[in-house]
């Protein structure tokens, strides 16, 4: 696979975590779920999905 392969391979793999993101959240959000994260100061939240969007 030639550098240019791996770069694209990359790049739709990176798109298409992006998109099922987004469609998680959306659903979250149409059920009043919340999100956990950890932040900068590795405390961890839980924040309304639609929040996000």
């Amino acid at each position: 696979m030639s550098n240019a392969e791996h770069l694209q391979m990359v790049e739709k793999i990176t798109n298409g975590l992006k998109i099922a993101e987004r469609e998680m959240l959306e659903e979250k959000a149409r059920n009043n779920e919340s999100v956990i994260v950890c932040g900068d100061d590795k405390v961890i939240r839980r924040i309304p999905a639609k929040n996000f969007l």
